[in-house]
């Protein structure tokens, strides 16, 4: 029934059934086999946004330990520093996302890494040690680092797309996103690392706050590394051949591109240029697009939005959650970097138990079972895994020795929304949007994503404390509402990025309530269990 009200919501009086013209240079990159440039497109740009959004949470306490009497964070203060790189990732996502389908995404893609290594570097400085130049100072370098996160994700995503083969499409997209997985665990590891170290040094024990000043700062500017590795690989790298063909029109350069890539001969047809020269041009706010894609664009952007309400809520706020039940001993007879090392190391291990192995299999798995199936079935996993937390939660808290079983389905939850929606959502939106509007088209449903990280840290700041139970149950919900939205979506395994969109066509009308299905994509819209 849901299915029903969103096509009839946007569906077209009558459709238009579409025949392919192949055009060389994009059919060589469909076939091309598995090669060295698929790899090196990988990259670490998201193995840097992933490091950079979630090493706040991991030094957090130690800020309120350093800088403030009562040794906590003040409300507006957390809430600002958890909140505010994901406003400016909003704004990254759309901004750059629209740049990379005006101005090309090897261009744009180079300029939000700049930005995120400065602003990397940047968030280690203040301008004093007073609490509220700190907090400012971080906040104001934090919330330019999101935008340039932002802008990492819909181009990461683009790019690699457009490069792959539809044989193994969703495979290096996932792979992209993997990198997430390494962030996060790296992330817990530096902190590991360097608290361990400064600990046991004899400065520590003469002055252990001013040595744990140096801790958050040292972890903050480890960002820039990995992203200075990505802009060089990525720079080294040409446009992608279908910006340059589709939306640059500009055949031969897209075929010297690939051809110095593939290391093969594309040849190019006068009957090439005439398919390029009769896409259609409609724009984001056309009512042709609203027609054609207003359900996918609507159903890609709800879907990440309730997706990242609970993923980022499990992951920033686990220290709370896990101390709920008494994971933690009291933090108030620690010394700073204590507290810090316990929580890092938990992170660690929750990552490394359910994160990535969530990743990897999808990596192994997308282009074999597809994508609507694993999302289908990674938000159903998760509701079950979050009542079976929720619902016994007293039994959780009372009883100590269940304290691992709880670590076991908190990682589980871990592994299907990676072995599920928090990739799919990622892949989903690169590959069912026309190539002039891709880009952006992932912009939009990303900072949907972003929007709804922003509501789960502004609902646990200012309503979860000591509501974890209540809390747990609104995330099972949005999980049922993921599922909801997945049905709208169509299947893209195994299709050419042009036969999934409908692009360069000769286009026939045909009666009025026929199926405007692409010949060769009847599945589209279909989940086969």
């Amino acid at each position: 029934m849901f299915y029903r009200m969103l096509n009839v919501v946007t569906s077209a009086r009558y459709e238009t059934r579409r025949v392919r013209k192949q055009i060389n240079v994009l059919q060589a990159l469909d076939v091309a086999k598995t090669q060295l440039y698929h790899f090196t497109t990988i990259g670490m740009g998201f193995f840097t946004d992933a490091y950079d959004l979630f090493s706040i949470s991991l030094i957090t306490d130690l800020l309120g330990c350093i800088y403030y009497s009562d040794g906590k964070l003040p409300t507006d203060a957390a809430l600002a520093l958890n909140c505010i790189a994901f406003v400016g990732t909003v704004i990254g996502q759309i901004f750059f996302g629209w740049l990379g389908d005006r101005m090309g995404r090897k261009y744009i893609y180079g300029v939000t890494l700049k930005l995120m290594v400065l602003c990397s570097l940047a968030s280690g400085l203040s301008f004093s040690h007073k609490p509220k130049d700190v907090i400012a100072t971080l906040c104001f370098f934090r919330f330019w680092l999101g935008i340039g996160i932002g802008g990492d994700y819909p181009l990461s995503a683009t790019i690699m797309s457009e490069y792959a083969n539809k044989k193994t499409r969703g495979t290096f997209i996932a792979a992209v996103f993997a990198m997430q997985g390494l962030g996060n665990l790296a992330a817990g590891a530096v902190v590991l690392i360097i608290s361990a170290k400064f600990k046991n040094t004899p400065a520590y024990k003469a002055d252990e706050f001013g040595q744990a000043d140096y801790v958050w700062r040292i972890v903050l500017m480890f960002g820039a590394v990995p992203a200075l590795l990505t802009y060089y690989w990525r720079m080294k790298m040409p446009e992608t051949a279908r910006y340059t063909a589709l939306i640059a029109k500009n055949l031969k350069q897209a075929a010297s591109d690939m051809t110095s890539v593939l290391d093969i001969e594309i040849p190019i047809e006068k009957e090439e240029m005439d398919a390029i020269g009769r896409q259609d041009e409609f724009g984001l706010f056309s009512i042709e697009f609203f027609h054609r894609h207003g359900r996918e664009l609507l159903g890609t952007t709800m879907c990440w939005l309730v997706l990242d309400i609970v993923f980022y809520s499990l992951n920033l706020f686990m220290k709370d959650i896990f101390n709920g039940i008494g994971w933690f001993d009291d933090g108030t007879n620690m010394d700073p970097l204590e507290q810090t090392y316990k929580i890092a190391r938990t992170q660690a291990i929750i990552t490394l138990s359910g994160t990535l192995p969530g990743y990897f299999f999808t990596v192994a798995f997308i282009d074999k079972l597809g994508r609507i199936r694993i999302q289908l079935v990674g938000f159903t996993m998760m509701t079950i895994f979050i009542i079976g937390l929720a619902g016994p939660y007293n039994y959780w808290h009372d009883n100590k020795k269940a304290h691992i079983g709880f670590a076991i389905m908190y990682a589980s939850i871990f592994f299907f929304a990676n072995f599920g929606p928090n990739s799919t959502t990622f892949i989903l939106p690169t590959e069912i949007f026309p190539t002039r509007l891709r880009s952006t088209c992932h912009g939009i449903s990303g900072a949907g994503g972003k929007i709804g990280a922003i509501i789960g840290v502004v609902w646990f700041v200012l309503y979860g404390q000591g509501r974890t139970q209540k809390s747990l149950l609104m995330l099972a919900g949005c999980n049922l509402i993921g599922v909801m939205f997945t049905l709208a979506l169509p299947e893209s395994k195994g299709m050419s990025l042009e036969d999934i969109t409908g692009e360069i066509d000769e286009v026939q009308e045909v009666p009025i309530g026929s199926p405007g299905i692409d010949e060769g994509a009847e599945f589209i819209h279909s989940v086969v269990f």
